[in-house]
């Protein structure tokens, strides 16, 4: 009897490996409780319900400053915090059941904790620095030692997590890779090459400077909900009250941050993450530029990606763009090679299927990328066959790529398992909240027309791309590129479809598909120059040009490309002066204004920090948030931000000694009586 090829077995190696990643979690992970110490039963408070267990020990405060502590717990439970004080511990007490949690400064280092509840209950906390949705607090920042000889290791942080949710991750990218075998081995050494150097070079850029432009408005949210939901994935929980953190957004974004947020505590590690995502976005732009023009402008395409100051600015934030990037152009690829090697009907559908897969996760990312399944729709209709062969394999796959894509969704949100439409419900309700307001073409306001993002991308396009743009129109006019041009136009349009739903704002983050389609319009523009001038090395030294200007503009608008505007425009400066568009939109920069404070502020010093909007980014020291003023008069010290658009009033006998600059635009300010 033959033996099975090798490849074949891959699917039960997959499901061995899983298993054995599971199962290797299971047996070194130590529950958080059980990292502090039991309570002997002749000490147990008589006030607790029978069967509660007591813990006492130590937990560790990384940071001095307000923090959010308390529990999750099916009954009645009790935590005291007990930290030291001027002259006595100071003890804090919740109590209840359900989620329960209480505002506290803290100092930094060990704080004595006991707590008493079931042995189901867990600790939760937003530590200084964060305030999303409460985090299970991890057994590295738990010890059973009091606090003066407590000790921990790598607190704050589930190492072991990480590294079981990224070989489950690795194993999923495997198993795709396997199944995709044939396909790939058809694509040429010098397309490899060119998406390897592409990704590198994407990668390096975004990883430079990495934090430079301080912490940013959603990022403790996503950071904190993915840090749960790798948690309860890799401990097969599906318990449904540990699947509503962030439940307004869907969890593939959080999945692929919450690996990283596991390494450290702090941002970083998730953040370099999402440069990987939107790299690997670019990458993909050699072979989709490679099939709708030429190599060399899919290529120059790939590099202007990795280059443009939104593309870069979202691939450094824990945030829902660089995983859209991501799906979008792996759903477009997938579809322009659909019809490939003249497929027979049962490989069709399973192309079909692989891409209602990509429309999936893409939708399990972030809920407008729905759109990306109607692009994808439009590039099969336009790349099928002559049409006594088109109308079969389109109904197929206007049948099938929804379907899959639904059930993918349902597959990996646990949250929608017991009850889908009604916890799908739920989300839209809370997504249709009002946003706040913001300037737009001089006007202060949260309800912008519908041209809002045609006006973003104008803006925030680098004028010299924009140049590649305009050319590349000209070239959709006089050459006869059907095809292309069509699925360039869907690909410009259909994204733009958000502008029909209440989700108007925050510049480009809504629409980056259209951003790395103008990438690809840029780079067949300047192709389209080179072809007219018909002179040897054009191209060539129009990419160069173009490539050295986008370099030089992320070196002087650096670290707050979120803040980046295009010359036609003025420049982020011009743009605040006139309030046409927003700056200092996710709080990038509040950190240095708040260092500067923090080291220069003596104790009992009174600051005030409602001048902030995103004021849960200003973390000042421990020691000035008990005498925090409440009324400006009442300050020693102000902080201000975009005072541009949020005017805060200073009043007489203040200095400004700090400002924060990003491009001409104030971002923060710090003022001293």
């Amino acid at each position: 009897m033959p033996r099975p090829h090798p490849l074949k077995l891959w699917p039960v190696v997959a499901i061995a490996l899983i298993a054995a990643l599971l199962g290797l979690r299971a047996w070194m992970a130590t529950a958080p409780l059980d990292r502090l110490e039991l309570t002997p039963a002749g000490e147990v408070d008589p006030r607790d319900p029978p069967g509660t267990v007591e813990w006492r020990g130590s937990i560790f405060i990384a940071r001095g400053g307000p923090a959010v502590i308390g529990f999750l717990s099916p009954s009645a439970a009790r935590l005291s915090i007990a930290s030291p004080g001027a002259a006595a511990p100071i003890t804090r007490e919740v109590v209840g059941k359900g989620l329960v949690t209480q505002w506290m400064v803290l100092p930094a280092g060990p704080t004595a904790i006991h707590f008493a509840g079931p042995p189901t209950a867990r600790l939760m906390w937003s530590p200084v620095g964060r305030r999303g949705d409460p985090e299970y607090v991890p057994a590295s920042s738990l010890s059973p030692e009091p606090p003066a000889t407590a000790t921990f290791r790598h607190p704050g942080a589930t190492p072991l997590d990480g590294v079981i949710g990224f070989g489950l991750l690795l194993v999923a990218i495997g198993s795709a890779l396997m199944l995709a075998r044939g396909r790939l081995a058809k694509v040429s050494r010098a397309t490899w090459l060119a998406m390897s150097v592409i990704f590198v070079v994407a990668v390096a850029v975004r990883w430079i400077d990495l934090s430079g432009h301080g912490q940013t408005w959603d990022e403790d949210t996503n950071w904190a909900a993915g840090r749960n939901y790798i948690t309860n994935l890799v401990s097969l929980d599906a318990s449904p009250d540990l699947w509503s953190w962030n439940y307004e957004h869907p969890p593939v974004m959080k999945y692929l941050e919450g690996i990283g947020a596991q390494f450290a505590d702090g941002f970083g590690p998730a953040r370099a993450l999402s440069a990987l995502w939107i790299a690997l976005g670019c990458a993909l732009l050699v072979p989709i530029g490679t099939r709708l023009f030429s190599r060399r402008v899919g290529l120059f395409a790939a590099a202007i990606a990795a280059l443009l100051p939104p593309l870069v600015a979202h691939g450094q934030i824990v945030g829902h763009e660089a995983p859209t990037v991501l799906w979008w152009t792996l759903g477009i690829l997938l579809s322009l090679c659909v019809f490939d090697d003249d497929p027979d009907r049962r490989t069709l559908r399973r192309r079909f299927a692989g891409i209602g897969v990509v429309i999936g996760l893409a939708v399990a990312s972030r809920f407008v990328n729905g759109l990306l399944g109607p692009l994808c729709l439009a590039i099969i209709a336009v790349q099928s066959p002559p049409a006594t062969r088109r109308w079969r394999p389109l109904i197929e796959a206007w049948v099938m790529m929804p379907i899959v894509a639904v059930v993918t969704l349902y597959a990996v949100w646990p949250r929608l398992w017991p009850h889908p439409i009604r916890f799908m419900a739920a989300a839209f309700t809370k997504l249709s909240q009002t946003h706040s307001q913001e300037p737009f073409l001089g006007t202060i306001t949260n309800h912008p027309g519908p041209h809002y993002f045609v006006v973003y991308l104008a803006a925030t396009l680098p004028l010299g791309i924009l140049l590649g743009v305009v050319a590349w129109i000209a070239r959709a006019i006089v050459v006869r590129e059907r095809r292309t041009t069509l699925i360039m136009i869907a690909w410009l349009v259909i994204p733009l479809g958000v502008a029909l739903s209440p989700v108007r704002q925050d510049g480009v983050r809504y629409v980056m598909p259209c951003v790395v389609a103008l990438a690809v319009c840029a780079a067949a523009g300047f192709d389209f120059i080179a072809t007219k001038l018909a002179k040897p090395r054009v191209f060539t030294g129009l990419a160069a040009a173009a490539l050295l200007y986008l370099a030089i503009t992320l070196v002087r608008v650096h670290p707050y490309y979120l803040d980046y505007f295009g010359e036609q425009v003025g420049g982020a400066g011009t743009v605040a002066q006139h309030a046409w568009f927003e700056t200092g939109w996710w709080g990038e920069g509040v950190d240095r204004a708040v260092d500067y404070v923090n080291a220069n502020a003596p104790e009992g010093a009174h600051v005030y920090r409602e001048c902030i909007e995103p004021k849960h980014l200003a973390w000042f020291r421990a020691s000035l948030w008990i005498p925090m003023a409440r009324q400006i008069d009442q300050a020693d010290w102000i902080v201000t931000y975009s005072p541009q658009t949020h005017h805060c009033p200073i009043p007489a006998g203040f200095d400004r000694v700090f400002t924060v600059d990003a491009n001409g635009a104030v971002l923060a300010e710090v003022w001293k009586r």
